[in-house]
């Protein structure tokens, strides 16, 4: 299994002293989708830092170790369940405050200091483990913002605070691949991303939380436990998100955090908001959940997300067409697996949806404007879209560049070269 040490590549080397505040952020967009490794922190000497590690669909696709086709591969992984194996923790050293670790400031307008990469791992009773990533503002010496979206963790703390209870967590912060990768994924409510996790890496070692009753991954460069307090609410924001401008300030909830803990020579994980990064883990995750859907309407070849798009709005889905029907159907299936997405492209099983000239070549010989377009009005979207009136309702539009049917046994679609 590979820890978050294995995967870091040793393409951009810092050795000069580097500033937390805006300095680092400044490099790592710089170097887009370089790895860049941070030896010498400002009033941080315990600490390095490093950035852009999963900053392609290359990189990715070499971590995960997927050869052929990452829909598939994945789904068929998501299906099956690795090995957990418990063990001690490493040797760890405790801190005091939050103030002690070298958590980022991005950009001058942001509320405070961010963490970005933490893994936020959480229990209940009815739905079980989850893990995913929220970003977190420090509030203060052991307290932290949380952004909850209304997803599974806030289900999960909305039920304790009815009770006025709090809910414990662990936050990760620089974990290994796999952990990091099914804290992006969009599994059911009732799965396990700790369990997808081990089946990514065939095996997961997991060691016991001191001061709540959770496990976490063994080889976590740095560990918060705490608990998200009821009936508290602070302002969230303005931050930096995927589309690369200021998402809203809204109040949300506070982590009491218990205990920092990390281990020998630690290297602080820090993602850029709006980078490239950024980009990769939260898009191109949500293509094998749209294959999923859009195999139940028709036979799917490949899903990609644009890199154009952040990997998050627009995506082009290859069909083996056998009516005209399924066109309209796979777009209907891709809209309703993610609501972020805004536009669909659907091409014949000829086409690369990896290639942006071959999908332009099947727009400019495939498609009709006056019969190929599907516009769909007022529609959930994502509140991340800076060009809707009201948050999160959007215009979406599905483009069918297929050959049609009736046209498929002329010579005249055949492409020779």
């Amino acid at each position: 299994m590979l820890e978050f040490r294995d995967i870091i590549e040793n393409e951009i080397i810092i050795e000069k002293p580097v500033d937390v505040e805006y300095e680092i952020a400044e490099i790592l967009k710089k170097y887009k989708e370089k790895t860049v490794l941070f030896k010498n922190v400002k009033g941080y000497e315990d600490f390095k830092i490093v950035g852009n590690i999963i900053s392609s669909r290359e990189k990715l696709y070499k971590i995960l170790g997927i050869r052929k086709n990452f829909c598939k591969e994945i789904i068929q992984k998501e299906n099956k369940d690795g090995k957990i194996i418990y063990k001690d923790d490493y040797k760890r050293k405790e801190l005091k405050s939050l103030n002690q670790l070298p958590i980022l400031k991005y950009f001058k307008k942001d509320a405070g200091k961010y963490i970005t990469s933490g893994v936020v791992i959480a229990y209940n009773k009815k739905f079980g483990r989850n893990a995913s990533i929220h970003r977190l503002l420090v509030l203060d010496d052991n307290h932290l913002v949380i952004r909850l979206v209304e997803r599974d963790l806030y289900r999960y703390y909305v039920e304790k605070e009815k009770n006025n209870e709090p809910l414990e967590i662990v936050i990760c912060i620089g974990v290994n691949p796999y952990v990091l990768f099914a804290a992006c994924y969009s599994l059911e409510i009732v799965r396990d991303e700790i369990l997808f996790a081990s089946s990514l890496a065939g095996e997961l070692y997991l060691t016991r939380a001191k001061t709540v009753n959770l496990d976490y991954p063994i080889d976590s460069e740095i560990v918060l436990e705490g608990e998200i307090l009821p009936k508290i609410r602070e302002k969230e924001g303005p931050f930096v998100d995927i589309t690369g401008t200021y998402d809203a300030i809204r109040l949300q909830p506070v982590i009491k955090i218990k205990r920092i803990a990390v281990r020998e020579n630690p290297i602080f994980y820090a993602i850029l908001p709006g980078g490239e990064e950024h980009k990769v883990l939260m898009g191109i995750t949500k293509e094998p959940k749209i294959y999923k859907e859009v195999s139940k309407v028709c036979k799917v070849k490949n899903v990609a997300m644009t890199k154009g798009s952040m990997y998050y709005f627009h995506c082009v889905i290859s069909i083996k067409k056998e009516t005209d029907e399924d066109v309209l159907k796979a777009i209907n299936a891709a809209f309703k697996s993610h609501k972020g997405l805004k536009l669909v492209i659907v091409v014949d099983d000829d086409i690369n949806v990896y290639n942006v000239e071959d999908v332009e070549y099947a727009l400019s010989t495939r498609f009709q404007a006056d019969r190929d377009i599907y516009v769909f009005k007022n529609q959930p979207g994502s509140s991340l879209d800076p060009s809707t009136e009201k948050s999160g309702i959007t215009s979406k539009l599905g483009i069918d560049a297929t050959i049609p049917i009736k046209f498929k046994k002329y010579d005249k679609f055949k492409r020779l070269i």
